[in-house]
């Protein structure tokens, strides 16, 4: 599953490719994409005449918040003036989860879920779900092999969470100033539960998933077995440290490709090239060249170094 550096990556080449582009149709393809809030046929023209004002990543969701151009107001070469200005960061605004004048889009990939910017003449993918035609004979194309993702609309002067439902039950993002060491030592102390189950907890952290949890132990020097409760306040300031570095060393990477993650462009992420431990099992450890050994937790494949963590 795509976590926080893989859309964050979509995030922000979104952000350079779509903006100001209006919308002028698409087409369903799997009518279970579009979540049950709305018909296929509805979310379709709920979008037509539309454009992407700017997109923001909260945990393992993307936004777009929408916007409509009256009739007329439409200048030759705004839109792209309006592009070469874009940053390519997308920072959670203070009214992120505020109504839209125009609405907002959402998309959760789930497991195999890619966002692809391609120009409409490209070949359709077998396992194409939703295509948006946007002005200049571009298209955003969402392919998903196994089915789960999906997109929603959220109308007008609607709260985007009213919606997309799962926002409401996201903890802080690990960038964020509410995300701090007396933070985790608060939420993990007493807790029976591997600290590795607890870092794929989406409430206690929003967008780190199982490739960035194995990372951060590594990183930590913290077995994945080890009791949150058993912790020591030194143990989780590491990890706080180590979230957020290896976070910022993926996202630097344009993310991890294993298996589906591609960004807009089509492209892989690197990150998969320098992990510590993940899917490594076997080989040898980076730092002490001791073998890297896999388990099963909580039902996820889980790596670490036996000597470098304890």
């Amino acid at each position: 599953m795509p976590e926080l550096p893989e859309v964050e990556t979509i995030c922000r080449g979104l952000n350079q490719a779509t903006l100001d582009r209006e919308m002028l149709g698409g087409d369903v393809l799997l009518n279970s994409t579009i979540a049950r809030s709305i018909s296929a046929t509805d979310f379709l023209t709920k979008l037509k005449g539309k454009s992407i004002a700017r997109w923001y990543r909260r945990g393992k969701y993307l936004l777009a918040e929408l916007s409509q151009f009256p009739e007329g107001e439409r200048e030759k070469g705004k839109g792209e003036e309006f592009r070469d200005q874009t940053p390519t960061s997308s920072p959670l605004p203070s009214s992120f989860l505020l109504p839209s004048k125009a609405g907002w889009l959402g998309v959760h990939l789930r497991m195999t879920g890619q966002l692809l910017w391609v120009n409409r003449s490209e070949p359709v993918q077998k396992h194409a779900r939703v295509r948006l035609f946007f002005e200049g004979n571009q298209e955003l194309r969402f392919v998903d092999q196994r089915t789960f993702g999906q997109m929603w609309y959220v109308p007008a002067e609607t709260e985007v969470s009213s919606t997309v439902i799962g926002l409401k039950l996201l903890g802080p993002e690990p960038f964020s100033d509410e995300f701090t060491t007396e933070y985790l030592t608060r939420k993990l102390q007493r807790r029976a539960r591997p600290i590795k189950t607890a870092l794929l907890d989406q409430a206690l952290i929003a967008g780190l998933g199982n490739i960035y949890a194995d990372e951060t132990l590594f990183l930590s020097g913290v077995m994945p077995t080890t009791l949150c409760a058993d912790l020591t306040a030194e143990q989780i300031g590491r990890i706080h440290t180590a979230i957020i570095q290896v976070l910022q060393k993926a996202i630097e990477s344009g993310g991890t490709t294993f298996s589906n993650f591609l960004n807009v462009q089509g492209v892989n992420g690197n990150y998969g090239g320098v992990a510590w431990v993940y899917n490594r099992a076997g080989q040898p450890c980076r730092t002490c060249s001791a073998t890297i050994e896999r388990i099963k937790l909580a039902g996820r494949s889980t790596h670490f170094c036996p000597a470098c963590q304890q």
